[in-house]
């Protein structure tokens, strides 16, 4: 049930209209990883990013942000032992700096930019507001995530709704 609802949830709020960069993905692979078994939090980013890439567009880089966020969601494991705030912070800035090394690293192997040393740099430099815009929604997204979810499963923990609500399939 979690995992269907955040590949949902993250579907609409990739399709929808919003601010360049400024959606939930990364905080949905941190949020899987703390609370989903690890090959369920693999699936969810993988498969968010799959279903909405078939909506809003194919390119040539899609292998590296979908490898972006895997590596956020592998990286994010150790959320499953410790999910406080300022875990939840630095998990959320770190993965943001992997996704943005990982994803501009592919657009500029893909020729987006000249393949010199240069290049490089140009692509990583350009790409900096969308790191800004990307790094403020995992924020945003992850402390929502977190906290709603931490508020609901204190409320239902001792009621029949705990099997439901509180365990990943």
């Amino acid at each position: 049930m979690l995992a269907i609802s955040l590949v949902v949830v993250g579907f609409m709020l990739r399709i929808i209209p919003h601010v360049p960069n400024f959606t939930p993905v990364a905080a949905i692979a941190l949020f899987g990883a703390a609370y989903l078994k690890k090959k369920h939090a693999c699936v969810v980013a993988l498969l968010l990013m799959v279903a909405s890439d078939l909506i809003i567009g194919m390119h040539n880089v899609v292998f590296f942000t979908w490898g972006g966020f895997l590596l956020v969601a592998l990286m994010g494991m150790p959320l499953k032992k410790n999910r406080g705030p300022v875990e939840v912070f630095g998990f959320s800035l770190l993965g943001s700096f992997v996704f943005f090394i990982v994803s501009n690293f592919g657009v500029w192997v893909m020729g987006w930019y000249p393949h010199t040393l240069q290049g490089l740099i140009s692509c990583y430099a350009m790409a900096l507001p969308f790191l800004r815009d990307f790094t403020v929604a995992t924020l945003v997204y992850a402390t929502l995530f977190f906290g709603v979810y931490e508020i609901i499963a204190s409320r239902v923990r001792n009621t029949r709704f705990a099997r439901v609500l509180l365990t990943d399939f």
